[in-house]
């Protein structure tokens, strides 16, 4: 057990949250790399030991032993070798959750080859802008209609695109993956001098999803990996040869979160189910129940709709440990889930540019109470600052800053934005890294989430904290979900504006409006409840899930402007 842990953390297992907070650390060899490290080392160790089981919905399934995957990323690697493609450079992926991802995000590791993952809902100027602010050399795309013809029209407006690369049927101008890597030897000597990788060399860059502005690119070091140790062991509670589900497109960071890196350091099974197409909660059930899955990891939105099916159905006892991100958690999903199935939903809180920054790690240290975060990831130094740079007492609103991170660079954390040094010297060469979210720390360490800056809703004098008031709606049984923004008002400035998806059995109408403000006039402070309710089928959400409220703000603010 911990094999692989063994060899970076001095000590692994912990009495207390106190203990974990103080002495947790985690060794970085020099040349850490993922692929060789990781991959290479279970299968040597290992070499029938589960690494991935994929399945479709099309009932197809693909299980994976880490010597697969060695042997598969070694050809991958080589054919990519013959492309010309070294460390440095810059490959695009665009795969969905096909289990080719994972080969070949290995394969770029083991060279040292830049991996940018990319969504599938990437249109021609979003690939131009990408290619040209990385200057990627080749791109590797899942055969999807969409996704071909956008990358076949961004492809001209980036010079740098040397080679297309194609899994699935062939295409004309594309180089087919399976053909490719065929023709090519499963052996691959680990690089030295020059080729070798270091810790801190750039492995990976996500591009934010770009809400208030152009995209950044966020880049990570080989040592980013190892952060996740934290994520997958200490919040996920992943259980080595075990499943553990995380849902997530390959595009996003939610992926490296819950899909690869710390969840292979634990020597977890990683459990693939490729959806396709409108999130279907009946059918994310009974691939839990049907494959006994142990861990469990899905964002606030799908535990909302899955407790609109009959749960009853479905046999999770599998289960032994469920965990959210990507939003902050209502306390009454909590409490219907665990009513319902008997398990707790354990909340993490971060970003794209780290692992988990704070959850509730486990009852054996603290009971998670519903609606707080939870406490600090021991590798951060997290302080909440006013806008004057103070530290704030208990009870005050700040922002989550994460200090020193320009001479103590943490391990998991981000190292700047790609090809931006002004960027990365703003955001990263002060006295620490302000996320930008605002929350608030209670009497016993919880922390508790009150909404990002661009969020909180300033109305009549009051900052009104989005988060507060969806927890309220949510919890009158009219509402699956909901999003709260500010919206213009010419005498207050602005107004709090509920967006309203409405459970089976309900329709909008005057009077549920006014029973729904009634109901969160009960739950919070009465000048927090929502003065206008719009009912929509659903909330406009990035494809990690995350309610895209900045859309909805600027939907309102054109049409007031209109009226103006």
């Amino acid at each position: 057990m911990d094999y692989l842990l063994k060899k970076y953390l001095p000590q692994i297992e912990f009495k207390s949250y106190e203990e974990f907070r103080d002495k947790f650390t985690i060794n970085v060899p020099e040349d850490f790399n993922f692929g060789y490290d990781v991959v290479d080392a279970w299968a040597e160790a290992e070499p029938d030991k589960r690494a991935l089981l994929w399945v479709n919905e099309e009932n197809e399934e693909r299980t994976f032993t880490f010597t697969d995957i060695k042997r598969l990323s070694n050809k991958v690697a080589n054919f990519f070798k013959s492309l010309g493609l070294k460390k440095g450079d810059v490959v695009m992926m665009i795969l969905r959750r096909r289990w080719e991802y994972w080969v070949c995000a290995t394969a770029l590791h083991k060279l040292g080859v830049i991996l940018i993952p990319a969504t599938l809902q990437l249109t021609k100027k979003d690939i131009v802008f990408r290619g040209n602010a990385a200057k990627v050399k080749a791109v590797v795309c899942v055969d999807d209609a969409f996704v071909v013809g956008q990358m076949e029209a961004a492809c001209p407006e980036i010079p740098s695109l040397e080679n297309k690369i194609l899994v699935g049927e062939k295409r004309d101008g594309w180089l087919d993956l399976h053909e490719e890597m065929d023709k090519c030897s499963d052996v691959l000597p680990r690089p030295t001098g020059d080729g070798a990788t270091r810790w801190n060399d750039v492995m990976l860059v996500y591009f934010t999803s770009g809400t208030t502005g152009m995209p950044k690119l966020v880049q990570h070091n080989f040592a980013h990996p190892l952060g996740h140790i934290v994520t997958a062991k200490y919040w996920q509670h992943v259980e080595e040869n075990k499943l553990h589900m995380s849902v997530s497109d390959s595009g996003w960071a939610k992926f490296g979160w819950g899909k690869i890196y710390g969840q292979w350091l634990c020597g977890a099974t990683i459990f693939c189910y490729d959806m396709i197409g409108k999130f279907n909660p009946h059918h994310l059930l009974e691939k839990v129940q049907k494959y006994q899955v142990t861990t469990f990891c899905v964002p606030p939105t799908m535990y909302r709709f899955m407790l609109q099916e009959d749960l009853s159905q479905f046999d999770l006892s599998c289960l032994h440990h469920c965990a959210t991100a990507g939003e902050p958690l209502n306390p009454e999903v909590v409490k219907q889930w665990k009513e319902r199935t008997g398990h707790q939903i354990y909340e993490g809180f971060g970003q794209t540019e780290g692992p988990v920054l704070m959850a509730n790690f486990g009852s054996e240290w603290f009971e998670p109470i519903p609606g707080a975060t939870g406490k600090p990831n021991p590798l951060f130094d997290i302080r909440l600052l006013d806008a004057d740079g103070n530290v704030c007492e208990d009870g005050e609103e700040g922002s989550l800053t994460i200090m020193d991170v320009k001479h103590h660079p943490p391990v998991g954390l981000f190292t700047g934005y790609y090809k931006n040094p002004e960027q990365t010297e703003e955001k990263l060469g002060g006295i620490g890294y302000n996320t930008g979210d605002v929350l608030w720390r209670d009497s016993n360490g919880y922390y508790r989430f009150v909404g990002r800056n661009d969020d909180v809703i300033k109305c009549s004098g009051y900052r009104i904290g989005p988060f507060e008031v969806e927890s309220a709606l949510v919890a009158h049984p009219a509402v699956v979900e909901c999003a709260i923004t500010g919206a213009p008002d010419p005498i207050r400035g602005q107004i709090v504006k509920a967006t309203v998806v409405l459970a089976r059995g309900y329709t909008p109408s005057p009077e549920l409006t006014k029973e729904l403000q009634t109901h969160v006039k009960k739950m919070t402070a009465p000048y927090k409840y929502p003065r206008v309710i719009e009912y929509v089928d659903e909330l406009p959400k990035t494809v990690g899930g995350k309610i895209k409220r900045a859309e909805i703000r600027h939907t309102d603010e054109q049409a007031y402007a209109n009226k103006q």
